[in-house]
This record gives structure tokens, C-alpha cells and sequence, in this order.
């Protein structure tokens, strides 16, 4: 048994969590886990299998990971590549594409053929249109406090404005789409490749019968499923649990994930599969119960919690997403973008309103001592408030140095604060924004 499954085996069954960095590991490394099958941990992983006619692959990782997983590849194989398949078009399942191809022109193989769901395609060119958007939240997101990511690249005087490229160049478009259902033979294996939507529309996950093994793609990643994403277009967490249940249906002995451990074991994986299915379809089914109450938005985002019970687990940690978040997608997929408050339906200004506030308060001193008063308290909801502001006094005052040292100390704390990768993006993109107008830059 290869070490990876037996890591999983053990947080699984004694419910154990020893940190991200040991479950999620871009590591380039190989592990064969099944007889022909292969998982290479990367930034996504890539899941290649021996059909007797070559090699199918799924996903291919970010780009700058392609000479690291071709390297791990060709330790265990000489065999061509004949099948590559997005699980979903996503940067870190696709940006290594191209070298694969290359790999394949310089040894002299037939180009691999490109699979995946239609609506794939559509996705790389709604990517190109808004290249300049993805690159900024990416940066948000995942990157630490540099120059560049802040925004000040382009201004560089002491060279050429850096690059601002979101994903591989050039995306690698599908040979090969379908739209609900694909049947793929290579050599002694069948693919059976299926579409759901969950974290995209556009995603697939596969079962190989002859394996009794399952390609889940980012329905199952060992972190509390990506389904709320504060800066990403809709995601859909009812049917991203319907897809779950439908893999569980096919009794899996072989979990292959895109992101975190592969999983042995039917009982194993049946309990993994259900567990995450309930933990979204408890916040989907609270969420509408109180919609079809009548409910506001804020009523929903305050109001509904789910269960201490279903975070403990290993797999579900709130590390990257978090549940919060995804009561925004169930709003917006069944609601629309009015959340029930009229006075945000055509809004004044942030800044009018934040200015309007800091004349009420008696001048701008009295917010700013406040928002430090309620951010030294360290409760999570004073540390809200505390926000609420912060910010107002740096939108009511762009230019002063006071706001933005206090918008700063307060976000750096609440960053601190957080567990998701999402909130401490953000909220740490937003103290380096206040340090730096603060005039001391010591983030």
C-alpha cells in the first residue's frame, strides 16, 4: 500500500488532522496506488493510468508544475501519453497541457487527445476576456504582499511593467467534448466520464470499472468544498452534493482526487462521499427553509450554522473556503442579487454613505477610536464591526494617514484571526493597501 493511501486511511478513520501541508503537498512526487495507476501530487494533482496502449491522463497541473510532474512521470514510465481529460478547466488543472503535447512532438508520438466537458472552451475564452479581472483576484487570493501584486507593476520606473498573465499561454482547447455522458476506450480500460456541476459547470468526474476507482476532480479536495468563493462567478453546492451521491452509488474502492489524498476502501470512501454530501445539502436546505420564510440575506448569513460536528472531520476543514461563504451562492442561485434590504437596491456611494456617518460620529477621531476599541475587544463580532469602520473612516478620508493605519492594524488582526486561505487573501490584500497609504510599510 502505497504511504499516501495509508495517511489517508489513518486521519480518516481516527478522525486525525495534523495540517494542510501534510495532506495537500505539491510536491511533484509520484505514488503508484493501484496496480497501473499513478497519483502525482502538484498544485492539482495528476492522475495517469496504464490502458496495455498508453497513458491516460487527468488534468495536468498548473504550468509552472508540467517539468516537475513530466519528470515524476518518466521515472515511472516511458509509455506515450494517448488521453489527456480536464476534470474542469480551471488553470491548475490544464496550465501543464502544453508541455505534455510538446513531450509528445519531441519523442516523436501521436498528439495526445484533449477531453473534456463543452462547456470547457467557453470557459478559456471568458478567461481571455477578463484576463486583467483574474490575475488581480488570483493575486488576492494566493499571493504575498508584493509590489507587483499590489498593483504597482505596471508604474515600475526601474524596468518593463511585469507581466500581468492569468493562466498558460496559450490555454489548450478540448479535441474531444460531450455534453452529459462519454464512454472513452483506451487499450484494456474504460472511462466512463460524467458531467456535474458543483464547483464549475463545466466539471467532470470519471469512473474506471475495471479499477472500481473514481476520478473526482475538485468534488472531493480534503478541504471544505469550494463552493462559496467570495470572487468567483456562481457555484452550484446542491448539485456538487448530487454528484457525490452519484459517485457513492458506484461503490468506489479507489478515490482519486484532484487536491489532498487518495482514499481506499468502499465503507472508506462511501463515509467520506455522504459526509461531505450533508454538509452541503444542510446549508442549502437551511438556507431555502428560510428564504421561503421570507428571510433577508443578512437574516441567512447570520442564521444559519452548520453543525461543529461535520468540521472536525480531516477533510472538511474551513482552510480555504468556508461555509459562510457558500450561503452567498445558494442566495444568488435562488435569489438574485437583491438581498432583501431596499435601501441597497439603489445605493448611495460607500464613500457618501461613509462620509455622511463620520459627520454623524463628530469627525473622523471618534470612528477611528471606536474601530480600535471594538477591534481590541477580539470578539468576532466586534471584530466585524470593527471592519464596518475602518473601513468607512478610509472611504470618508481616502487621503488620511490615521484611517488607513487603523483600516491596516484591523485588518492585519482580523487576518490573523481567520482560518481560510479566502478571508486571509482578503483581508491581508487590504491591510497592505491601508499600510502602504499609512505611510509605513512594515506588513
Amino acid at each position: 500500500m502505497a504511504d499516501i493511501l495509508a495517511r489517508a486511511a489513518h486521519y480518516i478513520d481516527n478522525g486525525v488532522y495534523e495540517g494542510a501541508g501534510l495532506i495537500n503537498r505539491p510536491t511533484t512526487e509520484l505514488s503508484e496506488v493501484g496496480d497501473g495507476v499513478a497519483l502525482i501530487e502538484a498544485f492539482s494533482h495528476v492522475v495517469a493510468f496504464r490502458s496495455g496502449d498508453g497513458l491516460v491522463l487527468f488534468d495536468t497541473s498548473l504550468e509552472a508544475f508540467a517539468g516537475g510532474v513530466l519528470t515524476s512521470l518518466r521515472r515511472w514510465t516511458d509509455e506515450p501519453v494517448t488521453h489527456v481529460c480536464y476534470t474542469h478547466g480551471h488553470a491548475d488543472h490544464v496550465g501543464g497541457t502544453g508541455a505534455i503535447l510538446c513531450e509528445a512532438c519531441e519523442r516523436g508520438h501521436t498528439r495526445p487527445k484533449v477531453v473534456a466537458h463543452e462547456n470547457v472552451s467557453p470557459r478559456f475564452r471568458r478567461y481571455e476576456l477578463t484576463n486583467g479581472y483574474n490575475f488581480t483576484i488570483n493575486a488576492r487570493q494566493f499571493a504575498p504582499a508584493t509590489e507587483l501584486r499590489m498593483g504597482a507593476g505596471a508604474d515600475n520606473k526601474d524596468g518593463p511593467p511585469a507581466p500581468r498573465r492569468f493562466g498558460p499561454d496559450p490555454w489548450v482547447d478540448p479535441d474531444t467534448t460531450f455534453r452529459e455522458a462519454m464512454s472513452l476506450r483506451a487499450g484494456d480500460l474504460t472511462f466512463q466520464l460524467n458531467h456535474a456541476i458543483g464547483e464549475t459547470d463545466d466539471h467532470l468526474w470519471a469512473w474506471i470499472p475495471e479499477h472500481k476507482a473514481i476520478c473526482s476532480g475538485d468534488f472531493v479536495t480534503w478541504v471544505f468544498p469550494n463552493a462559496g468563493n467570495p470572487q468567483k462567478i456562481q457555484r452550484y453546492p446542491l448539485e456538487w452534493a448530487k454528484a457525490l451521491r452519484d459517485m457513492a452509488a458506484k461503490e468506489p474502492e479507489l478515490l482519486l482526487p484532484a487536491h489532498g489524498l487518495p482514499i481506499e476502501g468502499k465503507a472508506r470512501i462511501a463515509e467520506v462521499l455522504d459526509t461531505i454530501a450533508t454538509a452541503l445539502e444542510t446549508l442549502v436546505s437551511q438556507s431555502l427553509e428560510m428564504m421561503n420564510n421570507g428571510a433577508r440575506f443578512d437574516d441567512i448569513l447570520h442564521g444559519v450554522k452548520l453543525p461543529s460536528h461535520f468540521m472536525d472531520k480531516p477533510y472538511l476543514k474551513p482552510v480555504y473556503d468556508e461555509p459562510e461563504f457558500i450561503l452567498h451562492n445558494v442566495w444568488r442561485l435562488y435569489g438574485g442579487w437583491y438581498d432583501g434590504n431596499p435601501a441597497r437596491l439603489k445605493p448611495a456611494p460607500d464613500a457618501r454613505v461613509a462620509q455622511e456617518m463620520v459627520q454623524l460620529a463628530g469627525g473622523i477621531g471618534p470612528v477611528i477610536a471606536r474601530a480600535r476599541m471594538l477591534a481590541e475587544a477580539g470578539t468576532e463580532e466586534e471584530m466585524r464591526l470593527a471592519c464596518h469602520l475602518a473601513e468607512a473612516a478610509a472611504l470618508a478620508e481616502p487621503d488620511n494617514r490615521d484611517a488607513h493605519a487603523a483600516r491596516a492594524d484591523i485588518y492585519g488582526a482580523r487576518r490573523h484571526a481567520e482560518l481560510s486561505l479566502m478571508s486571509k487573501g482578503i483581508f491581508g490584500w487590504a491591510e497592505r493597501e491601508s499600510r502602504l497609504k499609512s505611510g509605513v510599510n512594515d506588513a
